[in-house]
């Protein structure tokens, strides 16, 4: 069995409903970005990490007919969603950082809230550097490398929540703060992988009330509820907590979402550099 990743990934875990959740919400966003880091039309490209497969089928959308999209994920379970979901591109369950796929035959690769999850970063974007042609390009994106708002209206209550995560991670995975900070300098990553032409690329990605079914259910489920809920318990003061309840409750009359004052912003960094 290929071991765990320092978040503790393996072939079979599992948190596919979390990944189509981000894609509905975030996807026309990144599909956008796509078409500006290089993908076009006729293109061999490749999604590393490609979860349960949205994102390879906007990638599959932009290259058409004349090109080629194909997914690569460790995860088992997303596969199996992605082909469940009918979603028409090829996928493969495999580990990034051996893809098992051809020398030279690629024109770009897209690589989207992956590479922290890998060991080691600069070995796997070597791996995935020798598969491109020449010139061709690979694409690293990270989510919140700048502090997402939630509470535009509570700054103090939007820090403590967000520490009380760190500390949760930190607890969970056994990792110091410093053991996942690497992933914050892409560039460095890319340059000292050997690749050339280094772009950065970072977009906010806004809401304001009233939010749309997808930005709902995306903030209700993968951040109140996964990310934050009862599992913050314990490194919130109890009036801390209790606020937080009521803002993500949306029986609660102070329900963050119907707020007329909320305005959600997320950041998506996205870095590329070519072979």
């Amino acid at each position: 069995m290929t071991p765990a990743g320092p978040l503790g990934d393996h072939p079979q875990r599992d948190y596919a409903r979390k990944l189509q959740l981000f894609n509905a919400f975030a996807g026309p966003d990144l599909q956008a970005l796509m078409s500006a880091a290089g993908v076009k039309p006729g293109m061999h490209v490749l999604d590393a990490g490609c979860g349960t497969g949205e994102t390879l089928e906007r990638l599959a959308g932009i290259v058409g007919p004349g090109g080629l999209a194909v997914g690569v994920d460790l995860s088992a379970p997303h596969i199996a969603a992605s082909a469940s979901n009918a979603i028409r591109t090829g996928q493969l369950q495999a580990d990034v950082a051996r893809l098992p796929l051809r020398a030279g035959s690629l024109d770009f690769i897209w690589c989207a809230n992956t590479i922290n999850h890998l060991r080691d970063p600069v070995d796997a974007l070597r791996g995935m550097s020798s598969l491109l042609r020449p010139g061709g390009r690979i694409a690293l994106g990270q989510s919140a490398f700048l502090a997402d708002m939630y509470f535009a209206w509570d700054l103090r209550l939007e820090r403590l929540v967000n520490e009380a995560v760190r500390q949760y991670y930190r607890e969970r995975y056994a990792l110091d703060e410093r053991d996942l900070t690497s992933v914050r300098a892409l560039v460095g990553l890319m340059r000292e992988a050997g690749l050339d032409d280094v772009r950065p690329q970072t977009i906010a990605i806004e809401r304001i009330s009233p939010v749309d079914v997808a930005t709902e259910a995306y903030l209700r489920e993968a951040i109140f509820l996964q990310t934050w809920g009862e599992r913050l318990k314990p490194y919130l003061a109890e009036a801390d907590y209790a606020e937080l309840e009521r803002l993500c409750d949306p029986q609660h009359p102070s329900y963050a979402l119907r707020r007329p004052d909320f305005h959600f912003i997320h950041t998506f960094t996205l870095v590329s550099g070519s072979h």
